[in-house]
């Protein structure tokens, strides 16, 4: 089973978590909202599971985006330690 994501979809998912809100998420992602509904599509396609509950405008985790979102912002904790680490490599040579 191939689980191919990227920290662009991992970041979306978070604020939609964060927020419960496409709308807001995509406020403060400075996306347009249909960037961030197809973020989430293509997320929950790779990891082929539902995230979010959506209920009209109320949307809540399901059980599978209650369990990712810990990695998630795992993953994106620890690319932006190696971008921190590299960037300060590149300034020290």
């Amino acid at each position: 089973m191939s689980f191919c994501v990227n920290l662009q979809q991992l970041r979306t998912f978070c604020e939609v978590a964060t927020e419960l809100s496409f709308t807001m998420a995509a406020k403060k992602l400075h996306y347009a909202q249909s960037s961030v509904t197809a973020q989430i599509r293509s997320l929950e396609e790779a990891v082929g599971a539902v995230l979010f509950d959506r209920r009209g405008r109320r949307i809540a985790l399901t059980k599978a985006g209650t369990r990712l979102l810990p990695y998630a912002e795992m993953m994106l904790c620890i690319a932006e330690a190696a971008h921190k680490e590299v960037c300060e490599a590149v300034t020290a040579a």
